[in-house]
């Protein structure tokens, strides 16, 4: 079976690493392409089993802008969440850019007027769910890392299959849970990934997503550069430096 990261990599555009730089909360991979420089964002994770000096979180830490795209693309696929936040944004950094797919649109504005009176269900705790929670019929928030009000990741497989409308955030693709989240879904539910780490590619629609909602980065060497002091991803959107939009996709937004 062809999997989301086969699928991805052959969509991407040929070109040349430029930059890495690993932040604590945003990872950023500066590339050059037919597009001219292109910076792709994704979340900056780890677990604890690669955080120790015998199984560094980073293997070639120090060289990652010596690796050919190849590789350091296909960090995706590692073990290490680090290692797959680099390979993400290697993705986000490669996939060929089309201005025309997307609109200004923010997913908690979209999620606010298309949840009204749903069943809807969010993996991942994001600050705009105060917003939704009055207007959703049940709104259910799952989270590896429950804080007050969420459900424990675990319990995905009762609540998800209830759920009119599921938004989940795209960190998922990072920890290898997007495709059992994904499975799921009802067949008639409306599906949406979010968050700044989310690729910008249709081929998307494919796995089963109906809406995508990410992040452009309009000044690639000034994002680069806020994410090496600590920029949040909101930091930067104030800054400029990205701006935060929804693809189409042959529907009304």
């Amino acid at each position: 079976m062809t999997t989301i990261f086969e699928n991805l990599f052959k969509s991407l555009l040929p070109g040349k690493i430029i930059a890495v730089q690993v932040g604590f909360s945003r990872t950023a991979v500066l590339a050059e392409t037919d597009q001219g420089i292109r910076c792709g964002l994704a979340a900056t994770l780890s677990n604890p089993g690669f955080e120790h000096r015998r199984q560094p979180a980073v293997r070639n830490a120090g060289h990652l802008h010596e690796m050919s795209v190849t590789d350091l693309v296909g960090l995706f696929d590692s073990p290490s969440f680090t290692e797959a936040s680099i390979g993400l944004a290697a993705i986000n950094a490669l996939l060929p850019g089309d201005p025309g797919q997307c609109v200004d649109l923010k997913a908690e504005d979209y999620l606010t007027r298309n949840g009204v009176n749903k069943n809807v269900a969010v993996v991942g705790h994001f600050p705009f769910l105060n917003e939704l929670k009055p207007l959703a019929r049940n709104l259910w928030v799952l989270e590896l890392n429950p804080g007050e009000g969420d459900l424990p990741a675990q319990v995905a497989p009762e609540i998800i299959p209830q759920a009119d409308l599921v938004a989940v955030t795209a960190t998922t693709l990072i920890n290898k849970t997007f495709q059992n989240l994904i499975s799921l879904c009802r067949p008639d539910a409306h599906v949406v990934l979010i968050g700044p780490s989310t690729p910008l590619t249709p081929v998307l629609y494919e796995c089963g997503i109906d809406a995508i909602f990410g992040t452009v980065v309009t000044n690639p060497y000034a994002a680069l550069l806020g994410i090496s002091q600590g920029m949040s991803i909101h930091q930067l959107r104030q800054a400029g430096s990205v701006r935060f939009v929804a693809m189409k996709n042959g529907r009304d937004l």
